[in-house]
């Protein structure tokens, strides 16, 4: 008899996190024995449970999917992640591989592909939306350097260029030229709309 694979889930809608474990529930081979609504509980609750394979949303408080997936693959790296997205954004899944994902998977796919993602796993398969993935490979790279995005992250709440220097611990002329450089290669007017394009793109 096969051994019982055991999951946690990481969504911080209760309903949606209480639906998924009841369909997993179904599966004679899986058990969802762990389950949080922040991605900064999930490192905990994987070394707690001794999980198999993480089911990771996206956008969660604390911490996001992308970042718990690349913190558990550093300290944990016999589990397994699958990444669930509500969003198709096709910088999300460049990320997610990145972080070290398995799999990247949108929410609202059937219950038996999900459950199949959580088999091929830990086979040691990769599973990947295809719509997903040929939509990453259209839309290309994430042009943005790591500190131009952590600086558009930065002025996402309207922050001045002073304020941004005060938090980045960067000069004010630094901070101009990381927004001027992102401004110019998203091909945009101004930091609202290049903050709104990266993050539509799922680049921040």
């Amino acid at each position: 008899m096969s051994r019982t694979i055991k999951v946690l889930l990481a969504e911080d809608q209760s309903m949606v996190r209480e639906a998924l474990a009841a369909l997993l529930g179904l599966e004679d081979d899986i058990e969802v024995v762990a389950q949080v609504a922040r991605g900064d509980e999930v490192l905990a609750a994987a070394r707690a449970h001794d999980i198999d394979v993480a089911l990771l949303d996206i956008e969660m408080p604390g911490m996001t999917g992308i970042e718990a997936a690349a913190r558990v693959h550093r300290e944990l790296p016999d589990v397994k992640l699958v990444v669930l997205t509500t969003f198709g954004r096709p910088g999300y899944l460049r990320s997610a591989m990145e972080s070290g994902a398995d799999a990247f998977l949108v929410k609202d796919a059937p219950a038996a592909q999900l459950a199949e993602a959580v088999r091929k796993v830990l086979a040691g398969e990769r599973v990947i939306d295809p719509t997903l993935a040929a939509a990453a490979l259209a839309e290309g790279a994430n042009p943005l350097t790591d500190r131009e995005r952590e600086v558009l992250r930065a002025a996402e709440d309207g922050s001045t260029n002073a304020e941004l220097a005060a938090t980045l611990h960067l000069s004010q002329g630094t901070v101009r030229n990381y927004l001027s450089t992102a401004i110019q290669k998203l091909a945009v007017r101004n930091r609202a709309e290049a903050v709104r394009i990266a993050r539509e793109k799922g680049w921040l």
